[in-house]
């Protein structure tokens, strides 16, 4: 028997015959298979979102595009950052304990939150000045929340009117940054109420805003202002200059700040600011004259003490948001997963919702596991908006999706609500 090694030339006859052989057809009844296999695998991602596989990958585009002093203000953090990198870090603290041989088909991801159902446990959180970020975007944010049908947050701050994001989606919430002035937030109430929103969150850690010394290395400031650094990062990011800045005069002239108030508030290009006079007067005494008068669902944002959390609850609250402002208020506060359980033990019949620093299905489910009712994500939505509008949105929004339904059959539960401590132990020294 002939024992050397094939070479190219043994091959090559060999190689031609296959490949001009005919392809036999598939038998008739593989065809039907063949189909359901392909529908199993999902709608194709287009080639430009091919390198977006987690919601980080949506930073690293935007800082591309973006002047950086755009993307500073999105993506920056108070002084020294400690309460950004803390409120991701806490979520690295735990550690999922797994239960295997558990049936976990006919998963179900979905949670009632105020009497409406969401497919997914996630919303869009707030995201003030996102129409500077991306082409009006709080109008692309509103429409991709509303065909994967989950919540989305529009920020008093936003440069889009109220009542066109709500004709957009007639199931977005508002966000109000209020004076303790209550004749000027009953105004503004009024004005909440007509448009039409039924979901009203109240922040209360802004009685002035934190010291965002990034902003000044960067070169934003409020109002705009058009200086040699400015006109050099705009003029380097044309995609930006011309799809969203210059398209925005274009088509809808001088983006004000529309929601602050009652009224219209100033333009972004002016000497005049937003009206932030008179916020470090709100007390719980506004919160509650709120209740009274608002009849829809009343959200308190922003808190993170168990103190706080219990005089919401007195106070006729329906929820409230465990939040650290994303890092952007006072730096080094603690991270809002850490007092997460401390405030679910005292619940009772109020939900319970969590943001700042979570990027994953798994720190989705750790959030449910330590006694969320429901979490919301601000940055990545943001990114994806100034990458590619509603298509980039709705496709982070489906790659978080993905993520949790997979983690949800790995630890070993058909939903978020099943989850409870006993799936978690702290991570390092702590583990047993």
């Amino acid at each position: 028997m002939d024992t050397r090694p094939l070479t190219s030339a043994d091959t090559a006859p060999a190689l031609r015959d296959a490949a001009s052989s005919p392809t036999p057809a598939a038998p008739a009844d593989a065809v039907p298979a063949l189909q359901t296999a392909l529908k199993r695998t999902g709608p194709v991602v287009p080639r430009k979102f091919r390198d977006l596989l987690a919601l980080d990958d949506f930073e690293r585009h935007a800082r591309r595009r973006l002047p950086n002093m755009i993307f500073q203000y999105v993506a920056g953090a108070v002084e020294t950052g400690s309460s950004l990198s803390a409120a991701s870090d806490a979520y690295k603290q735990w550690r999922f304990m797994p239960r295997m041989f558990v049936d976990v088909s006919g998963r179900d991801q979905g949670v009632e939150l105020f009497g409406t159902r969401y497919r997914s446990p996630f919303g869009i959180a707030p995201l003030g000045g996102a129409a500077f970020a991306a082409y009006r975007a709080d109008l692309r944010l509103a429409e991709a929340a509303k065909q994967a049908q989950v919540p989305m947050i529009l920020s008093a701050s936003s440069l889009i009117r109220m009542e066109e994001v709500i004709a957009q989606n007639p199931d977005a919430w508002y966000q109000a940054y209020l004076a303790g002035d209550q004749p000027r937030i009953d105004r503004l109430l009024d004005r909440v109420e007509r448009a039409g929103f039924r979901t009203l969150v109240v922040t209360g850690d802004t009685p002035m805003l934190g010291n965002r010394e990034h902003n000044i290395r960067s070169g934003f400031s409020m109002p705009i202002k058009i200086t040699r650094n400015v006109a050099l990062q705009c003029a380097l990011s044309p995609r930006w200059l011309l799809g969203v800045a210059a398209r925005t005069f274009a088509f809808h002239g001088t983006p004000h700040f529309e929601n602050t108030d009652a009224e219209r508030g100033p333009p972004m290009m002016s000497k005049l600011v937003r009206n932030t006079i008179a916020r470090d007067k709100l007390a719980w005494e506004h919160v509650e004259a709120i209740r009274r008068r608002w009849k829809g669902n009343l959200v308190i944002k922003g808190i993170m003490s168990p103190e706080d959390v219990r005089i919401a609850r007195e106070s006729g609250a329906n929820g409230v948001i465990l939040s650290n402002h994303g890092g952007r208020q006072l730096d080094c506060t603690v991270a809002p997963l850490d007092t997460l359980p401390l405030v679910a033990a005292q619940k009772a019949d109020m939900k319970v919702i969590i943001d700042s620093g979570i990027r994953r299905g798994t720190d989705v489910l750790k959030a449910f596991a330590l006694g969320a009712d429901f979490v919301f994500l601000g940055r990545p939505f943001l990114y994806a908006a100034a990458i590619g509008g509603t298509e980039a949105i709705s496709h982070a929004i489906s790659i978080l999706a993905d993520e949790i339904d997979r983690d949800m059959a790995l630890v070993g539960v058909r939903r978020p609500m099943d989850l409870t401590m006993a799936a978690l132990t702290r991570s390092g020294p702590h583990l047993p």
